[in-house]
């Protein structure tokens, strides 16, 4: 009879035991944050011209990226810019990138491959657009570049996309009525300053080194672009309604501006993903972003703008589930 009673209870707490097993498990995983497993693997981030920001920027994320993801292996990659960024990260050649919004909607617009795979994590600074001259230069508006030798940027940039609209938009065509020179920023300032060209367009944040050095070493001069130049960019539509006006401040090229604000326009950067990216990896590096902000921006200036209250607004692309994720994590 005690056997049997000794039998029951041991049968009643096997049973007891497996139970309490079943509930602890279930609030455990309640109580464990869901869908942050570590990620791991390999991730190739497109960047571009070794002077730029894009480069710039990537090169002081990567070391927070090592840091939050350690089982992360990650590589930089230089490129022509936006254009060519959009490209590789849409057909896979790519995992991550910055692109400007405007060169993103032009791509959805032309159906590109992979067009419908891109999604957005961050909106990240501004590039302005910067059209610089040697200071003694008669160009004092777009349309007196009429005639000229003019750095317009690499095939494959979001510089070219804009040089060509802006120019356009003055009344110009943009392949007859100037000589376009298809030079990026690591060699325009360098053309500026031995006479290879007459002026060169920019698009990046503030200040970009490669313009800073190159005013400080040469006198050269910001054109404006007035308001009613980005008005006329922007009755075009489409892509173009991604422009706004702007004012380079003061200080951004102190020896090019010589204490004056200068009208132009600016474009939203957007970090850029596709659907194909794991959830957990996307809000990963999403967090990491909006967390080295103000390490990165004391020495990339323009990482400093990086805003989480206007970091959801990627338009022109839908927001990647992971980077969703992220957000709701932080919300207040």
């Amino acid at each position: 009879m005690l056997q049997s009673l000794s039998r029951i209870g041991r049968r009643r707490a096997l049973r007891a035991g497996a139970v309490l097993a079943v509930v602890l498990g279930l609030l455990l995983g309640w109580l464990l944050p869901l869908g942050k497993p570590t990620p791991s693997g390999t991730l190739t981030f497109s960047t571009g011209v070794r002077s730029g920001v894009y480069q710039r920027y990537g090169e002081r994320l990567i070391g927070d990226l090592a840091r939050d993801l350690p089982q992360v292996s990650i590589r930089l990659q230089t490129s022509e810019g936006s254009q060519q960024n959009i490209a590789r990260v849409a057909t896979g050649k790519a995992d991550f990138t910055i692109a400007t919004a405007d060169a993103l909607a032009t791509y959805l617009r032309d159906r590109g491959p992979g067009a419908d795979r891109l999604r957005g994590c961050v909106r990240l600074y501004d590039d302005y657009i910067q059209l610089v001259v040697p200071r003694d230069s008669p160009v004092r508006q777009v349309s007196d570049l009429r005639g000229l030798r003019i750095g317009v940027g690499q095939p494959g940039s979001g510089v070219r996309l804009v040089a060509d609209r802006v120019m356009a938009a003055a009344g110009l065509d943009p392949n007859d009525d100037v000589t376009p020179v298809p030079d990026g920023i690591d060699t325009m300032p360098r053309h500026l300053e031995t006479g290879r060209l007459d002026a060169f367009f920019w698009s990046g944040g503030l200040p970009t080194s490669a313009v800073q050095e190159l005013s400080d070493r040469f006198a050269v001069r910001l054109v404006p672009l007035e308001a009613s130049l980005v008005k006329e960019l922007q009755a075009v539509g489409g892509a173009a309604r991604h422009y706004r006006s702007a004012l380079m401040p003061a200080d951004a090229y102190r020896s090019a501006q010589q204490g004056q604000a200068v009208p132009t326009l600016a474009i939203a950067n957007v970090l850029v993903t596709t659907d194909r990216t794991d959830p957990s990896m996307t809000a990963a590096f999403t967090r990491t972003v909006i967390d080295s902000r103000d390490r990165i921006g004391r020495e990339v200036h323009a990482a400093q703008l990086v805003d989480l209250r206007t970091a959801i607004y990627t338009d022109p692309l839908p927001l990647h589930e992971g980077a969703k994720r992220y957000y709701r994590s932080v919300k207040p």
